[in-house]
């Protein structure tokens, strides 16, 4: 365990009186050029202008029967119902998410460590990385919410403490992502700007937050503007495949209303470099299990 050092200077001020755009201050793309991993280098350009990476197959059919086996284990246990890590679809009661799945679950600590995963994240960070975040979500059909346009950095900078965008996620689908049944959306090129958003942040927001987001929305002003200058992508594929995003991009998903469920397994890595310090924007820390402490490289 590391204890957190003391604010560093704010290059990205949020959660002010009114929203403000800021030019990124950080590379995209950490690591030197020619560095070796699995990435190549056409893949680390495309990261590089668009802000994701979308891999056809990161795990195979067997993996992804084994990870979605251990979904199911700890959704359907009561003793997790009950657990500060779990969090419950408020209209239907049911577990949407459950948080710090590499430390309550050895399968999905095998692969957070596993080279095809956090070798990319080593690559695009260009340094040793520990997990800041992780969680399973599920998106059952017929009704399950959304989650709104945000970047994660915004609220990972303002009430966790990252310093700097250096960390990058993946969502690793473990159910078929149709183009109906609430799949991830991104605006391409949109990391390259950081929305410093209007409104203090509440103590303890992040009760609400992770049901329904309040503090660190974009304005319907702005989303448009960026949505004009950017685009939507939305992302399908089968369940195996994955995408890679960088910290600031601006992304959300729609309501499942369809039959066809949806889960996936969400990594974000930090670079050992860029550990948190205290919160940018907010009275207190989030939990550990949300935004961790612990700063130990996965090996």
């Amino acid at each position: 365990m590391t204890t957190a050092p003391e604010r560093t200077s704010d290059l990205y001020p949020t959660r002010g009186t009114e929203e403000v755009l800021i030019e990124r201050k950080d590379p995209v793309v950490w690591s030197e050029p020619g560095a070796a991993g699995p990435i190549t280098a056409g893949d680390l350009a495309g990261f590089e202008r668009d802000g994701f990476l979308a891999i056809d197959q990161l795990i195979t059919p067997d993996e992804v029967s084994v990870y979605h086996s251990e979904l199911e284990r700890l959704i359907n246990d009561p003793a997790m119902r009950q657990n500060e890590r779990s969090i419950v679809e408020p209209r239907s009661q049911e577990i949407r998410s459950i948080f710090e799945v590499h430390k309550i679950s050895e399968v999905f600590a095998r692969l957070a460590a596993d080279p095809r995963v956090v070798g990319r994240a080593r690559q695009i960070l260009g340094s040793d990385v520990y997990v800041h975040q992780s969680r399973i979500n599920v998106k059952p059909g017929f009704g399950a919410s959304g989650f709104y346009w945000h970047s994660d950095f915004e609220t990972w900078h303002a009430e966790d403490g990252l310093p700097n965008m250096r960390t990058v996620s993946v969502s690793i689908a473990l159910t078929k992502n149709y183009d109906t049944n609430g799949g991830l959306m991104i605006m391409p090129g949109s990391h390259k700007t950081f929305l410093g958003c209007a409104g203090a942040t509440p103590k303890d927001n992040y009760k609400r937050s992770l049901q329904m987001q309040d503090a660190g929305i974009p304005s319907d002003e702005t989303l448009t503007h960026l949505a004009s200058d950017y685009g939507i992508r939305l992302f399908t594929g089968e369940a195996g495949s994955a995408t890679w995003f960088d910290c600031n991009a601006m992304h959300g998903s729609g309501d499942n209303i369809t039959p066809y469920p949806r889960s996936n397994v969400f990594i974000v890595f930090n670079s050992v470099e860029n550990t948190a310090v205290e919160p940018f924007a907010a009275p207190v820390r989030r939990p550990e299990y949300i935004g961790a402490r612990d700063f130990t490289p996965v090996k």
